[in-house]
């Protein structure tokens, strides 16, 4: 009888196992590979494909999401400034009289600021270069508009057109930020900044009182306010009564009067007790806070962009310059932090800071957005 034997050898077995499946792997690899080849594949090509959907949204939806939030805007500052006259104005009026007059003169003043700036950021043209026509200043043809770009001057993939100095396409605007509105823009964050810090300032005490301490003052809603402010007792009924007079007898049986203290109510006890304007303070706390972290970064962010004589579209080539060109690399629109703000808010041809800043002022900016200075211009010294 024969007796067979199988013996595997495991150790030669399971290494030619894994060099096949390796080869098989890498031969459906060079497949898919081949198959879906692009010679400008990168990893920044990878992410606009990746991001192209995103993209198309913007493209065909940003117009319309655009008057949604001016309508947005249009309706929390509205309400902001109802809850201001609304709560803010008897609690400061129970206070000080004075200091109302002057809460609600300087109040009104960075309203209508406000309201001025973001109206003509909205309303007021960023720039657009003139179609049709030989551009003598032109520093490129643009690859979408196929027509002359001039220095400082963008495509808006959401206005589909070319805009002059071009800073950023803003939702909340509805508008692109360019040559002609950007003082607009930043005048209005810098004031809507301020109101919101104002508000807080003027409002802290009462948020204080009414979200953390809550004291309403033994005013509830459905308490009958004679009740306020005296000692009760129950009747017979079960029903508590105020009790307002106290009849005691001295010692040869007078009767003896007292005056109760009455404790006064003040404004943020019947705040803390309105339940709609208990809400309203919520509200407004969560609202102001919200846009002045939000708001106030943005403004900042500009500030420096405007500070260095660039907008932020240049903000982020200037950036890839000057890693590649280091100390040799200077924005040929930088005049220094003082001659840029100038520049940048019109404050040329004998207008002022008081005047043109502080105050609503429709003045353009001076030149035209086709042709621009730069350091190297030392024939003219401007403003």
């Amino acid at each position: 009888m024969a007796v067979i034997k199988w013996r595997l050898k495991w150790r030669e077995i399971i290494p030619k196992l894994r060099d096949y499946t390796a080869w098989k792997y890498n031969q459906l690899a060079l497949t898919a590979r081949s198959l879906t080849y692009n010679e400008h594949m990168s990893q920044s090509y990878a992410v606009d494909f990746l991001l192209e959907p995103i993209f198309w949204f913007v493209d065909n939806f940003a117009s319309y999401l655009g008057r949604v939030f001016v309508f947005c805007v249009t309706v929390l500052t509205t309400a902001v400034v109802a809850i201001a006259y609304w709560v803010g104005l008897p609690y400061w009026w129970q206070r000080s009289p004075y200091t109302t007059v002057f809460l609600v003169i300087f109040g009104n003043w960075l309203l209508l600021n406000i309201i001025f700036h973001y109206y003509m950021g909205v309303a007021t043209s960023p720039g657009y270069p003139p179609h049709g026509s030989m551009i003598a200043e032109a520093a490129s043809i643009c690859k979408k508009c196929i027509s002359p770009k001039p220095p400082r001057t963008h495509h808006c993939s959401v206005c589909d057109r070319c805009v002059l100095a071009m800073d950023h396409h803003c939702p909340w605007l509805n508008n692109c930020v360019g040559y002609y509105n950007a003082r607009h823009f930043y005048l209005y964050m810098a004031y809507m900044v301020a109101g919101v810090a104002f508000v807080i300032i003027a409002g802290i005490d009462i948020g204080y009182q009414v979200i953390w301490v809550n004291d309403t003052g033994g005013i509830i809603t459905h308490n009958d306010p004679d009740l306020i402010g005296h000692p009760v007792r129950m009747n017979q009924s079960g029903v508590l009564v105020p009790v307002k007079v106290i009849v005691e007898y001295d010692s040869i049986n007078s009767p003896r009067e007292h005056e109760l203290p009455v404790p006064p109510i003040t404004e943020t006890q019947r705040i803390a007790a309105h339940p709609w304007k208990r809400k309203a303070v919520v509200f407004m706390a969560f609202t102001c806070v919200s846009v002045l972290f939000a708001l106030g970064t943005l403004t900042i962010m500009h500030g420096k962009n405007v500070g260095r004589g660039e907008t932020s579209v240049e903000a982020h080539i200037n950036a890839s310059l000057r890693k590649t060109q280091g100390d040799s690399f200077r924005n040929p629109y930088d005049f220094g932090r003082r001659k840029n703000w100038k520049l940048f808010l019109g404050l040329t041809q004998g207008r002022t800071f008081a005047r043109h800043v502080l105050l609503p002022s429709r003045h353009a900016p001076a030149g035209s957005g086709l042709t621009w200075h730069t350091v190297h211009d030392t024939a003219e010294d401007w403003p």
